[in-house]
């Protein structure tokens, strides 16, 4: 059975607020929760960027919801070793119910310590190999490794779950996809895309998860909720790579006047129409997601919460 879950925006929103729509999130009958981890937000308008890890720790001690991070990037801003430590304690504090989420970044988080920003290629290997060194951390063992792109010197990992860590890889293309396929233990989209999906599961996925995020903009004023969403979220939509490479939030909020409202307005549900909330999340679903995770851009979160409850989440349940 599929599962729909409630996306946490560290771009968005503080700390204190995401603990309140975890357990708004859990009361309104969603079954999971994703994360975003980032050091900046998108845009300057945003105007967020807690922490992650803090934050898991407090939903751990406030809502029974499993808990994915969507994403981690292992490979730059943070050692994969740490990540490692940070991920085992993320699952003992959640019991286990704590998946790893990781991509390969983007230049916006990951260029703050002055490292250069590579090419798809070698960003992708360093984020297998930093795969490869999170894994063996959790076999709990002491590790002593000179790889390509990571060294680890007797290093062990004490505060450990009794499994490991289930580690998710995200992909937007047939490259990312094929990676996910071949080393991750599920995948990662923001796409409701059937083939790439497909790329994925004939490339090693087979059965394994996918997970997806998708954003709606819940307002009884739909033009209100369609200005709200473009103002904040209109970086979604931006052409190209330039998501990837723009290096700060006032360049990508800059870049963001590219995007039509209308190009918004096709990707986010805006408005209270609780048939069209459903049809949006429906349409991952049909590409063969198997959990969907929406976030609330706009402010009224009790009306997006009760909505949800009563007249969404019966829809796709």
């Amino acid at each position: 059975m599929s599962t729909i879950g409630y996306f946490l925006s560290c771009e968005q929103f503080g700390p204190k607020e995401l603990i309140d729509q975890a357990k708004r999130a859990e009361d309104a009958g969603f079954g999971a929760l994703w994360i975003s981890d980032h050091f900046h937000p998108w845009t300057d308008e945003q105007g967020q960027s807690p922490f992650v890890w803090s934050v898991i720790g407090a939903l751990s001690q406030t809502v029974s919801l499993p808990v994915t991070t969507a994403v981690t990037c292992p490979t730059f801003r943070i050692h994969p070793a740490i990540i490692a430590q940070a991920a085992a304690t993320a699952s003992v504090q959640l019991d286990g119910r704590f998946v790893l989420g990781v991509g390969s970044g983007e230049a916006l988080n990951e260029h703050i310590l002055g490292d250069p920003w590579p090419s798809v290629g070698r960003r992708q290997r360093m984020l297998e190999e930093a795969v490869e060194v999170i894994r063996l951390l959790h076999k709990g063992s002491k590790v002593s490794r000179q790889g390509e792109y990571y060294d680890v010197q007797e290093a062990r990992i004490y505060t450990r779950p009794q499994e490991p860590v289930p580690i998710y890889v995200s992909g937007f293309g047939e490259h990312s996809a094929k990676l996910a396929g071949r080393i991750g233990d599920g995948f990662c989209t923001t796409l409701p895309d059937a083939d790439l999906i497909r790329t994925f599961r004939d490339n090693g996925g087979g059965d394994k998860p996918v997970q997806a995020g998708t954003k709606v903009s819940w307002d009884r004023d739909a033009e209100q909720a369609l200005q709200v969403a473009h103002r904040l979220w209109a970086s979604e939509q931006l052409p190209g790579r330039l998501a990837q490479t723009l290096p700060t939030p006032t360049d990508i909020g800059d870049a963001t006047a590219l995007v039509d409202p209308q190009k918004v307005a096709e990707h986010v549900t805006c408005g209270d129409d609780a048939d069209r909330h459903a049809a949006q999340l429906r349409a991952y679903l049909d590409a063969g997601v198997d959990e969907v995770y929406v976030q609330q851009i706009g402010p009224d979160m009790d009306g997006f919460f009760a909505s949800w409850q009563s007249d969404v989440l019966p829809q796709l349940n």
